[in-house]
């Protein structure tokens, strides 16, 4: 049975879906099979980030609809081998409850390694609908006060939606940055503050970043990419180094 992970953010604009996708990549690496499930109806993107939107039919509604079996829904991203995305709805009105989220999810969970759900941002509508099959979480946050104060909410939420196995990634880092910003003493504050436990950096990388606009994954020799590997080797239950190397 694979294990069911929501990667949530407090607030829009963390790269929480970069995350995603370049953290289903890594674990593709480790020789894992691993499902991409976009929560956020109406505002889809993992689809873009991995390349596969032009070849979009059906999403995660018409399944629950009985417009296709779930294998129609399902894309395989042909630059990464056992990397599949089931997208979002395209219309709001389309959202999964909970409840459906959480049955689906339990037949998918037979056929792969991981499940990594992207969450919509904050705690409004789609987050009970993402959180609800999850085994654990990852909140995603940027080393600054507006993020990390979003993470204490998201934390409070998931453990009302029964998620206790929450912990950190801190996106887009940048050690000058952080020092000129002067909003904390170090990152031992911004762990403190979002009040879970530290799961992975991932550096600011513009070659990462660049990757995702094209619709290409986050591979080969970039900062980002090694940051997410070892991020997917302690999802696997081993042992990696945390800091930036």
């Amino acid at each position: 049975m694979g294990k069911v992970t929501v990667i949530s953010s407090g607030k829009g604009g963390t790269g929480k879906s970069t995350v995603t996708a370049g953290l289903g990549a890594a674990l593709v690496r480790r020789g894992n099979r691993v499902l991409l499930i976009d929560c956020d109806a109406g505002m889809r993107g993992i689809d873009l980030m991995l390349g596969v939107s032009g070849e979009l039919v059906f999403d995660i509604a018409d399944i629950i609809n009985g417009n296709c079996p779930p294998a129609s829904a399902i894309y395989p991203c042909k630059t990464v081998p056992e990397l599949y995305i089931l997208p979002a709805p395209q219309n709001i009105r389309d959202e999964l409850s909970p409840s459906v989220m959480k049955q689906l999810t339990k037949v998918l969970k037979g056929y792969y390694d991981h499940i990594l759900i992207d969450c919509p941002a904050g705690i409004g509508m789609g987050f009970e609908t993402a959180a609800a099959p999850a085994d654990r979480a990852v909140l995603v946050t940027n080393a600054e006060p507006l993020s990390v104060r979003g993470c204490d909410k998201v934390r409070r939420k998931l453990r009302y939606c029964s998620v206790s196995d929450i912990s950190l990634i801190i996106n887009r880092f940048s050690e000058k940055k952080f020092r000129k910003l002067d909003a904390y003493p170090d990152l031992d504050a911004v762990i403190n503050e979002a009040g879970a436990r530290l799961l992975g950096i991932v550096p600011e990388d513009a070659a990462a970043a660049n990757s995702s606009q094209k619709g290409l994954p986050i591979e080969g020799r970039m900062q980002a990419t090694e940051a997410f590997d070892r991020i997917a080797a302690r999802l696997d239950g081993r042992k990696a180094p945390l800091p930036i190397e």
